[in-house]
């Protein structure tokens, strides 16, 4: 019998609502090996995360049997009710309704480390919207202004 071998890099955006820096610097460390083990439980490795007070990016290796909808449903459910429960000033948290997500190729991974590695000095220049913008232009995708922010 055949096996089904994949490998689906994806890069993932998105932000909490409004864009609220609401995310303390004390506290990413936790945040992201908490999504790191929503991701492991489904399957699908979390290789990098980093972001900023406001937007966080994930690098994750995306399971043949999930679906991405499935993944970012459990990460953002799960680490919304997380931070919540885990600090008292958190308790009107909440993320972007949606989210932004990119699929790469193996030879892009090292440059995608890197800028994920990176996003506190990115985004002392470029601001979360600019630098979506950036990547759907990259991509190809039509956007609406008034639909695609939260």
């Amino acid at each position: 019998m055949a096996s089904t071998l994949t490998k689906l890099l994806v890069h993932v955006a998105f932000s909490t609502k409004h864009r609220t820096a609401i995310i303390p610097d004390s506290i990413e460390p936790e945040l992201y090996a908490y999504i790191g083990g929503i991701c492991r439980r489904m399957d699908s490795p979390l290789l990098a995360m980093n972001g900023t007070a406001d937007h966080v990016h994930l690098l994750v290796s995306l399971a043949k049997t999930i679906a991405l909808a499935d993944l970012m449903l459990n990460i953002k459910r799960d680490s919304s009710k997380w931070l919540k429960d885990k600090d008292a000033a958190m308790s009107d948290f909440a993320w972007q309704q949606g989210y932004f997500a990119f699929s790469i190729g193996e030879s892009s991974r090292e440059a995608l480390l890197t800028y994920i590695a990176n996003q506190k000095q990115h985004h002392q220049s470029t601001d979360f919207r600019d630098e979506m913008r950036a990547y759907f232009r990259k991509y190809g995708i039509e956007w609406d202004e008034l639909h695609v922010w939260d």
